[in-house]
């Protein structure tokens, strides 16, 4: 959901003494949906990586969610730090209308948050031919995570009680939001004022979604009125939540500028399957960009007894 700042240099991947291993290489696709085509890239680890098996059997992948203005560019240097740590092919795309995927004109449909498990994430599968995973996803991408955990981008929802989302074997949520907060609401209406006084922000945010400023417009009113409609002051993960009976790690700033810290509470407490927050002192809403090795570490500290 974060306001991002697309004009600051990201963070150095890691010191050149971490790594002991071939770096992570890279492979860009697309991803056919009915609505339109997905821009994917996946990070794959060097053979010496810690989670590289000696039979040659891959690990599961980690898939990314992105947040309500972001893109596979804007994850910067956090998929190849995580990619190094855990051993694992990381996967992240670009939802509809973000990035270089296809354009979306349409306001956001009411199930846009949903809409993921039940569409991007089964073209995903389709495309790089996994089936089971983890899910990771920042601030809204959390929320998005959580449906693939819980209905495991099969098409259809999973009933409640019937497993761990069709193959999602561990869902970790950073800077997420359970519910809507005033704290979020405030976040929002700042970031949408400074849209507002400064072109050349719109201009920069345009950049990481095809040069087109229409096309940036369009990603910022997707994300401002939607949040900020009265229709949407009730949207809770509560039930989605419920469903999801995988492992869950849920990440927070103590600085998140939109969401107190009861909101990786209420994630934890919500989910039915064993969870544990992790908060992380002096982090605001995009730790990715922040500090990505300690986060890479982190989640593959939580990944590491999973197959």
């Amino acid at each position: 959901m974060s306001a991002p700042s697309p004009g600051t240099p990201a963070p150095a991947l890691l010191a050149p003494t971490a790594l002991s291993h071939d770096p992570p290489t890279t492979h860009d696709a697309w991803a056919g949906t009915p609505h339109g085509r997905l821009f994917t890239r996946r990070w794959t680890p060097g053979p010496a990586a810690p989670g590289a098996s000696p039979s040659g059997t891959a690990p599961l992948p980690v898939v990314l969610f992105h947040d309500s203005l972001g893109c596979v560019e804007l994850w910067r240097d956090f998929p190849a730090a995580l990619c190094a740590a855990t051993g694992r092919d990381v996967i992240a795309y670009d939802r509809l209308g973000f990035g270089r995927s296809d354009a979306r004109t349409a306001p956001m449909p009411p199930d846009f948050i949903g809409e993921e498990a039940l569409t991007s994430l089964p073209a995903l599968r389709a495309q790089f031919g996994f089936d089971r995973f983890a899910a990771l996803g920042h601030s809204v991408g959390g929320a998005m995570a959580a449906h693939c955990a819980a209905d495991g981008g099969t098409g259809r929802a999973t009933p409640t009680g019937s497993g761990s989302g069709g193959g999602c074997e561990a869902l970790v949520t950073v800077a997420a939001q359970a519910c809507v907060e005033e704290r979020t609401l405030e976040g929002i209406r700042a970031a949408r004022d400074q849209f507002d006084r400064s072109p050349e922000a719109l201009r920069r945010l345009a950049r990481y979604h095809g040069g087109d400023e229409a096309r940036a417009r369009w990603v910022l009113g997707a994300w401002v009125d939607t949040w900020l409609h009265p229709d949407f002051a009730q949207w809770s993960q509560a039930g989605v939540l419920a469903r999801v009976q995988c492992p869950v790690l849920a990440l927070h700033g103590d600085q998140d500028e939109y969401g107190s810290t009861e909101q990786p509470a209420r994630i934890a407490r919500w989910a039915a399957g064993p969870a544990r927050v992790e908060i992380l002192p002096g982090a605001a809403h995009v730790p990715h960009r922040e500090r990505p090795q300690d986060l890479a570490q982190r989640v593959a500290r939580f990944l590491a007894d999973l197959p």
